[in-house]
């Protein structure tokens, strides 16, 4: 015998039926596998045949080699699992060569394949009623994981790399498979599907009385009917100087108030005859709701419109007042309103809500011209009128990762208040489309079955990516629910809101894209889908809307789920699965707001600069967020022949009016040198932005 395999660390032996197996393990890795079988004699057990094995093959050796392989090893260890007549036998043995031998615990896997894989209480996994060591059980779990997924193999399934490694972290910390399988089939078993929890923090601000605010009578009376105090991040944009005009930046959480700061400013000047508000959001879904609730709670004594993005095709503006006392709108329609030249009056307060919007692809770079337009806007009527002061700028988001630097661009006061007053529990699941459905029920009638320590039920919001998926899941809810969009009309929602507030509906489902509009007082979110559309969320989103779960006068906790379909997009767009995006956003920080600018975004807002104002648009470049090239950019107009010196040519101001790029403006062009149906250039335009 060699004297590799006469000197070895450890020889391993372990009983299988009526031979044992045997191991030689050196430097961590077996030398020799082998197959031993006693015999009785008048001394006792003795080693009766002895055959090294490698794969399916066995070769006969001396029984005098396995006992000079077991006198040349350090240690001899014989498995637990051995019967225990097994052990006694191969001890006798043993000890007529005055060879000792200890008993460990080992994965029986392990040891039929002849490895040797001591285990403890530390590391061994429960699987079928029996322990294996961590590699046999990864092993398992790929094999669950291939099942799950419908896949042949281990590396042909749909779990990605990060939710392999959330399983597997999870396999190693409660030891057993058996609990990961039945995660894997929609468990809800909460100590597995527990991610992390955020903690509860409290910011100790002393609260300001509403009847201390120097406010117009009307809306003093009114604001002191709703509440005797103001929330805490209200009570600071107040102290910082919000009802004397200073521009504020206001960072904080869901659900803490800062809609009212916006409000309080505006709605006060307005009645002052200070100047209307105008109250901007990105969406049209958003938008519509805050013309709602504007018109409700002050049309009786303000004229409220709104102006939202105009279509391609039809664009009269007949719902638009610009001379109203409040103007809600998008912001792509008060751009569109700038961009042609339209009147708004004096302007006493902006209110850009989901100011991290700046960041955004396509709606970033406009938010960003639009802010310096009406900004000019705003300069250009004070010059020409005395009595006209200027506007008041109120920038609002729950999600800013660089709100100091950000406040600085938009030279704004910065108005944080990083409160958390509940703790909230993220857990995650894995289920297919069908099973999503089953999962939200009963985690709906779990919710709603229990009662806080201040005597609330507990309440669900459902988020998912489409207005039918939403009355789809609400269908399948065995407690009272509805379906809550921008689709429903005025009243139906307004409906869902009073029932929510009685606790007469366990839970509502809606859009994601209508996520900063809801206001239900929830302790449970659960995330049907990771979409918005066709997009994958964002940091930012993603924190708004778990920031949902879990209200201090309610609730004693919030509960998050996210319910992750491996393998899943909603788009061929997506390049991102369903759960490599879940991880992503459950570890990822928040981004920092900036804009970027390209050749196409520097050419368009260059262009409409130019339209609002002329040969001082490089000043409205140059104190935008992002960086412009402006000398760049106005060679591209030139070039093109969208511009005139500093005058927009028909081409640049017809490109301008409809928000086109330099890319669309050319596709157009195209079209009608080639005599296209105007309605089928539009049509192809449509399906040129679904292919982007």
């Amino acid at each position: 015998m060699s004297k590799q395999l006469v000197d070895v660390e450890t020889l391993f032996l372990h009983g299988a039926g009526s031979h044992y197996v045997v191991a030689a393990i050196r430097d961590g890795s077996r030398v020799l596998q082998g197959r031993l079988e006693l015999k009785d004699t008048s001394a006792g057990p003795r080693p009766g045949k002895f055959h090294a094995v490698r794969g399916d093959e066995t070769e006969p050796r001396r029984p005098e080699e396995f006992v000079e392989l077991a006198r040349g090893a350090s240690r001899i260890r014989i498995s637990q699992q051995t019967s225990r007549e097994g052990r006694e036998r191969l001890r006798d043995a043993l000890d007529g060569y005055q060879l000792e031998a200890a008993v460990v615990r080992t994965c029986r896997r392990c040891a039929n394949d002849g490895r040797y894989s001591p285990i403890t209480e530390e590391t061994a996994i429960v699987h079928n009623d029996e322990h294996i060591c961590p590699d046999c059980a990864k092993r398992e779990l790929d094999r669950e994981l291939s099942f799950a997924s419908g896949a042949g193999g281990t590396n042909g399934g749909g779990f990605t790399s990060a939710a392999e490694d959330r399983l597997e972290e999870l396999l190693l910390e409660v030891q057993d498979l058996d609990r990961i399988a039945n995660l894997l089939s929609g468990g809800l078993d909460p100590d597995l599907t527990k991610y992390d929890e955020v903690s509860a923090t409290v910011d100790d601000v002393s609260p300001v009385r509403t009847d201390e605010l120097d406010l117009h009578p009307e809306l003093a009376d009114r604001t002191q009917r709703r509440f005797e105090e103001l929330l805490p991040v209200q009570s600071l944009a107040v102290r910082n100087g919000l009802l004397d005009g200073q521009d504020q930046l206001v960072v904080s959480a869901t659900a803490t108030g800062k809609t009212l700061i916006g409000e309080l400013a505006g709605i006060d000047r307005a009645l002052k005859g200070d100047g209307k508000l105008l109250f901007l959001v990105p969406l049209v879904a958003l938008a519509n709701q805050k013309h709602e609730d504007l018109t409700e709670r002050y049309g009786d004594r303000l004229d409220v419109t709104i102006r939202v993005g105009s279509s391609r095709i039809d664009d009269d503006g007949t719902r638009f007042d610009p001379s109203a006392d409040v103007i809600v709108g998008t912001y792509e329609g008060i751009d569109h309103a700038l961009r042609t030249g339209k009147d708004l009056g004096d302007v006493g307060t902006v209110v850009i809500d989901e100011v991290h919007t700046l960041k955004e692809g396509e709606r970033g770079h406009r938010l960003d011209g639009l802010i310096s337009r009406l900004k000019y806007y705003s300069e250009q009527r004070a010059a020409k009128r005395r009595s006209y002061d200027g506007a008041q700028w109120v920038y609002l988001s729950a999600t800013v990762g660089n709100p100091n630097w950000l406040a600085s661009k938009l030279e704004a006061t910065l108005i944080e208040f990083e409160e958390r007053p509940v703790p909230i529990e993220r857990h995650v699941t894995f289920a297919d489309g069908r099973e999503k459905t089953r999962i939200a029920n009963k985690l709906v009638r779990r919710e709603f079955d229990r009662e806080s320590s201040k005597g609330y039920r507990g309440q669900t919001i459902i988020f998912t990516n489409s207005r039918r998926r939403c009355h789809e899941i609400s269908r399948k809810l065995e407690y009272a629910s509805a379906p809550y969009h921008a689709g429903l009309e005025y009243g139906r929602r307004k409906q869902v809101e009073r029932q929510f507030l009685n606790q007469d509906l366990s839970a509502v489902v809606t859009t994601a894209a209508l996520a900063a509009g809801v206001d239900f007082p929830a302790s449970q979110v659960i995330f049907d889908s990771l979409a918005m559309g066709i997009e994958w969320l964002s940091v930012q989103e993603f924190s708004q809307m778990l920031g949902r779960a879990g209200r201090p006068d309610y609730h004693d906790r919030g509960t998050v789920y996210l319910l992750v379909e491996p393998d899943c997009s909603y788009h061929n767009s997506m390049e991102r699965t369903e759960d490599e995006v879940a991880f992503g956003l459950l570890k990822g920080e928040m981004e920092d707001v900036a804009t970027i600018y390209d050749e196409t975004a520097a050419v368009e807002e260059t262009l409409a600069n130019v339209t609002v104002a002329g040969n001082h648009a490089k000043r409205l470049n140059d104190r935008m967020i992002g960086d412009v090239p402006t000398k760049h950019a106005v060679g591209r107009l030139l070039e093109w022949n969208f511009i005139d010196g500093f005058d927009p040519t028909p081409l640049g101001r017809a490109i301008t009016r409809h928000f086109l790029s330099p890319s669309d403006a050319f596709f157009i062009l195209d079209g009608i040198r080639n005599g296209t149906d105007p309605y089928e250039i539009v049509a192809d335009l449509e399906l040129r932005e679904d292919d982007r």
